[in-house]
């Protein structure tokens, strides 16, 4: 019996990067976490051991630093396509890059006013935003070039406005119907864009608008069906987006039941359980999508 290599990729994940632009009294800010992966024709290195083809993991590390200051950071998914092109281009035997990048929100401290007396934003302190993140994966290799923005970690919460009945039932089920419950979760989407001419700063906050709209203002049946409407408000938005993905772990809230203390609790007092919690996924995407390519196959970074 033989063996087969049947796929490689290596690479340095998690590479953490703040870029700071101080060519004015008001500072810039972007702090980022980037996974690179390379893919060519290195089965030399995992049979033999033989390294002659392979750009060191460390070599991979310094090139992420040394963009951030020659080219800036003008968005993730700007600064993914810089290194990836780099890579393909100008490193043989290189011949496919996966840049994977996680960009950590950070807005400006207020402190004092300014001159009319409104809040003013400080030009070098910021308070750090969470749990959100944005999220940016680029893959560029012999069939094209292809991005994937996210975001992950939106955490939503409506406390009505979501039902949950005529599921199906058997001898096991022990769910009650119900017309009106909290529904919660921890938005995963991403999406992959049809064109590399975006403006990709722009597109972001209109995209994560429609997630949170479409979450806070349809009467929702169920968690699928909150999903299929976020999705389509964004292909709607965005027509460079072909396709969306989406991933929601359900956060149950569940009603505590305070007749023990001869309380009545009408949909006041809930217990948030973190786990067991139902996961509902979804892909949706344009009929005439473009090929995806290898733009889903992730590294170390974006699952």
């Amino acid at each position: 019996m033989g063996y087969v290599l049947t796929d490689h990729q290596y690479g340095k994940a998690e590479n953490r990067i703040v870029r700071v632009v101080r060519d004015a009294a008001r500072h810039e800010l972007r702090d980022l976490n980037v996974t690179t992966a390379m893919r060519g024709a290195f089965e030399a290195a995992y049979l033999t051991g033989d390294q002659s083809t392979v750009l060191p993991t460390d070599t991979q590390k310094n090139t992420v630093y040394a963009f951030a200051k020659k080219h800036g950071v003008a968005s993730p998914e700007a600064f993914g396509l810089a290194l990836a092109r780099h890579f393909v281009h100008d490193v043989a035997p290189i011949d496919g890059a996966r840049i994977e990048i996680e960009e950590y929100a950070w807005d400006r401290a207020v402190a004092g006013t300014d001159p009319s007396g409104k809040p003013a934003e400080h030009d070098h302190t910021w308070v750090r935003r969470g749990p959100e993140v944005r999220t940016a994966a680029v893959t560029v290799d012999a069939t094209g070039e292809y991005v994937i923005g996210g975001v992950k970690d939106l955490v939503l919460l409506k406390s009505t406005g979501s039902e949950f009945a005529g599921f199906l039932s058997d001898e096991y089920t022990t769910l009650p119907e119900t017309h009106d419950r909290v529904m919660a979760t921890a938005v995963i989407a991403k999406w992959r864009f049809a064109t590399t001419e975006v403006d990709w700063d722009a597109v972001f906050p209109v995209i994560r608008a429609h997630l949170i709209e479409q979450f806070a203002t349809l009467q929702s049946l169920a968690l699928q069906q909150t999903l299929w409407q976020m999705g389509t408000a964004v292909l709607d938005a965005v027509p460079e987006i072909c396709e969306i993905r989406l991933k929601a772990p359900n956060k149950h809230h569940f009603v505590v039941d305070l007749a023990p203390f001869s309380m009545d609790n009408p949909n006041e007092v809930f217990f948030a359980a973190d786990r067991p919690y139902g996961l509902i996924e979804a892909t949706i995407a344009r009929d005439e999508a473009p090929p995806a390519g290898d733009a889903w196959k992730h590294s170390a970074g974006l699952a």
